[in-house]
């Protein structure tokens, strides 16, 4: 049977801008070798896994992107942003973009509800720190499926202290770590609001045309700490329990990790059983899982009618915990996480 697996990846392709554009510094702008080994790195991972849609982050040179992927056989590609350009050639605040082997036939940015966001106790300016993307994939078997790709807000601090010879060495830690304490919360404010108004406008959406659900990108937050974990929200304290079983699941997101170890578990694999996901960071001396695939309840083996299950879960990182200058050299400082989905029997 045609198309009975299905790859989907989520890739932070750190910086990518064509020279001579600079990414937020003026001397921050790569060679011409440079480029074409960055360049080279992404085609080498595509070509030898070969994912059928992928959700990307930290994108700059938009159309540079959508040329090299078409030419890997990527026919269909979606943005819904630009990155914002100061003095001319220095670029900051890069976007998400998609690219599908399968077409797509609708592709938007997500609006958040503004009246409930005030609601929650958020400004009336708040916005998504970068636009969530969301493109309707015309998939094989089981029709229009919803993928949405972000990158949420990471933990660097909101909050900025202005360099000056003024304060005292004492003053000057202090006033670093009262920015450092007021601005990572403001960021985690900032992201944890992300991820809740999104899920609620997946919600709206899988009301109105009942599509599967697909959620990628870059998290920049490990999803089990407090601050994401109502992306996985599976019960309900105070509904009829009969109808949150009859009615829950549909509307629920599940980590593709979990899934599959619970498919392996299933067949009884015992090298599963104590199996953890591997990082796709890492900073000094610590790692976390920051990039995820978060799919609705048509991928799930426990649900009566999904349509495919998670048989494989890949994490390329070999760029991160061994690396080869000359092949390594401009890659990216995430792992690429890419799931395999096969049509249930």
């Amino acid at each position: 049977m045609q198309n009975s697996q299905l790859k989907i990846a989520t890739f932070n392709l750190f910086n990518y801008l064509e020279p001579p554009n600079a990414f937020y510094e003026f001397e921050r702008i790569y060679s011409a070798q440079q480029w074409a080994k960055k360049q080279r790195w992404i085609v080498d991972y595509i070509n030898e896994y070969q994912p059928d849609v992928i959700g990307f982050q930290e994108v700059f040179s938009i159309e540079s992107l959508k040329t090299l992927l078409h030419k890997a056989g990527y026919h269909y590609f979606a943005v819904v942003d630009e990155p914002q350009v100061i003095d001319e050639f220095i670029y900051k605040r890069p976007v998400v973009a998609l690219a599908s082997r399968f077409a797509i036939s609708e592709v938007v940015a997500v609006q958040h509800d503004a009246e409930l966001a005030q609601v929650i106790g958020l400004g009336a300016d708040f916005t998504f720190s970068r636009k969530v993307l969301r493109a309707t994939i015309a998939m094989p078997h089981i029709g229009d499926v919803d993928c949405y790709v972000v990158h949420f807000k990471s933990k660097r601090s909101m909050l900025e202290v202005e360099q000056t010879s003024q304060l005292a060495p004492e003053q000057n830690i202090i006033a670093h770590l009262k920015a450092d304490i007021a601005g990572g919360w403001g960021s985690t404010i900032q992201r944890g609001s992300e991820a809740t108004l999104l899920m609620l406008e997946m919600i709206k959406r899988r009301e109105t045309s009942q599509n599967p659900m697909l959620l990628m990108g870059d998290f920049n937050n490990n999803l089990t700490d407090g601050v994401l974990s109502h992306l996985l929200t599976d019960s309900l304290r105070f509904a009829p329990a009969f109808d949150s079983k009859a009615h829950l699941a549909k509307y629920c997101l599940n980590d593709a990790w979990q899934l599959f170890v619970k498919l392996q578990t299933s067949m009884q694999e015992p090298a599963t059983q104590n199996l953890i996901p591997t990082p796709t960071h890492y900073f000094g001396a610590s790692s976390s899982v920051l990039d995820y695939i978060l799919l609705s309840c048509e991928f799930d083996t426990g649900y009566d009618d999904s349509f495919y299950e998670v048989s494989d879960y890949q994490t390329y990182d070999r760029h991160l915990i061994n690396p080869e200058f000359e092949r390594d050299d401009q890659s990216t400082d995430h792992g690429v996480v890419m799931i395999t989905l096969t049509l249930r029997c």
